[in-house]
């Protein structure tokens, strides 16, 4: 029988989690990573929320694909035939939803979002009367229904199942889980880039209480799976949509937006607790699951398979990853390619070249930054950073004598990805069309209720 595909997949966490470092109270995903195959140098191919996940679950671009903004915003996929679901039901899999999707309207109504995209069945909780803060309490009710399910499925069909969280989305919970012990800001330190402050420390504190619910949700599902027989024939994913949602991580092109954290787990799989260093896009991850059941891969995919990196040890399958940004709440089109050593950021709104506010969410950190200066602060037209020495890409090395064949080069590459999958940043600006709801570069609250800090077609 073809193996059970499990996707697990929070909201806004990166890389900042246990199993890459960080001291953050996710004991049992270390767990399951220390089972299971830790993608050191993985990237999502779009740092926003529907377009990264559309990515994913089609193995192609945004740009290709048709998910240029959120779909709470009116973006759509061109065909969700193409999506991962709608496939894997062509090959008799029963596919199931349950929590998060964020590829078909708003991700909060989850049942017109399984409708929308195809899923056989939704089994997601009744999030109607829980606030955003509240909405960790949901993650946890729908790892217990993932929990009901599993123990009553027909175990003798191969299923997907796909459970998103919220977690570690804002707004961030004021408790942590159960009895954990809410995290003190005092004795936390923020990740690199943020800045070492009392503000940005208490901020970051939610991001780690929001962990803890994320911890809790993925230990009742992984320990069902145990349970019931099925951890041994299921190919486990655990992953996340883009970097943290504070300034300069979610939707920028550094590696504090584009890297996340991606663990996998394929019984029988020599590379079970091994770290892979190679690089691997999530736009990778649907051919690779082909591979993986021996499924031919259809036609439309632009991700390349490493399924042999669970076989292989020390195995690279990509010289350099590709990743774009082209709405978030404001419109924003800037490329990325990024090899082992440089990474190469394009920006093609000559017109607006300063720090996008709006494509910020709220939050505390944002407000400091804010007070200090945020809107002055501009972005290169191109940027070029060597890693080795620059992990923050910082020192933008574009204009040094020293790197212009480096830059060439990268030019090259990004320009190879962009003819091959028809990028249309090449041949125009990406025009506004009724239903997008799109903010002004210059706005501040991407939530703003002025209807003069949103676009209008044809303006």
């Amino acid at each position: 029988m073809k193996k059970n595909v499990i996707y697990i997949h929070t909201h806004d966490s990166g890389k900042v989690l246990s199993p890459y470092g960080y001291d953050v109270p996710t004991p049992s995903l270390q767990k399951f990573a220390e089972d299971a195959t830790v993608f050191r140098q993985a990237y999502c191919v779009g740092p926003t929320c529907s377009p990264s996940r559309a990515g994913l679950l089609t193995g192609m671009y945004p740009h290709s694909n048709g998910m240029y903004g959120l779909s709470q915003r009116g973006f759509k996929l061109h065909d969700y035939n193409q999506h991962l679901v709608n496939f894997l039901k062509q090959q008799d899999y029963h596919t199931v939803l349950c929590g998060i999707q964020h590829e078909a309207g708003s991700y909060l109504d989850h049942n017109a979002g399984a409708n929308i995209i195809g899923y056989d069945h939704d089994i997601s909780a009744d999030n109607s009367d829980l606030s955003e803060q509240e909405l960790v309490k949901w993650d946890y009710e729908n790892a217990g229904n993932v929990r009901s399910w599993l123990q009553q499925t027909d175990k003798s069909k191969p299923f997907f199942l796909s459970y998103g969280m919220f977690a570690t989305h804002r707004k961030f919970p004021e408790e942590a889980y159960g009895d954990e012990k809410e995290l003190d800001s005092k004795y936390v330190l923020p990740p690199y880039p943020l800045p070492e402050s009392k503000e940005v420390r208490e901020d970051y504190a939610g991001y780690l209480n929001s962990a803890t619910w994320a911890n809790a949700s993925f230990d009742l599902v992984i320990e069902t799976l145990k349970e019931e027989g099925l951890y041994e024939n299921s190919i486990i994913i655990f992953t996340t949509d883009h970097g943290l949602a504070f300034p300069f991580g979610k939707c920028t092109l550094y590696d504090s937006g584009i890297g996340v954290s991606l663990i996998i787990r394929v019984p029988g799989s020599n590379m079970n607790g091994e770290t892979v260093e190679g690089l691997v896009s999530q736009v990778d991850i649907f051919p690779t699951l082909c591979d993986l059941i021996e499924i031919e891969q259809p036609s439309y995919l632009q991700g390349v398979s490493f399924a042999e990196m669970f076989k292989v040890k020390d195995l690279e399958v990509r010289e350099d990853v590709f990743a774009e940004i082209n709405y978030h709440t404001a419109y924003e089109p800037a490329r990325s390619i990024r090899t082992k050593r440089y990474k190469y950021i394009k920006f093609y709104d000559e017109d607006y070249l300063k720090v996008n506010r709006t494509n910020i969410d709220n939050s505390p950190t944002k407000a400091m930054y804010h007070e200090n200066g945020l809107a002055e602060v501009t972005k290169p037209r191109e940027g070029l950073y060597d890693l080795l020495y620059d992990p923050g890409e910082r020192n933008n090395l574009s204009e040094d004598d020293r790197y212009q064949d480096i830059l060439v080069s990268m030019r090259e590459k990004l320009h190879r990805y962009q003819t091959k999958t028809n990028d249309p940043i090449l041949t125009g600006h990406f025009k506004l069309k009724p239903g997008w709801k799109i903010n002004k570069a210059g706005t501040y609250n991407p939530s703003s209720k002025d209807s003069e800090d949103y676009l209008k077609v044809g303006e």
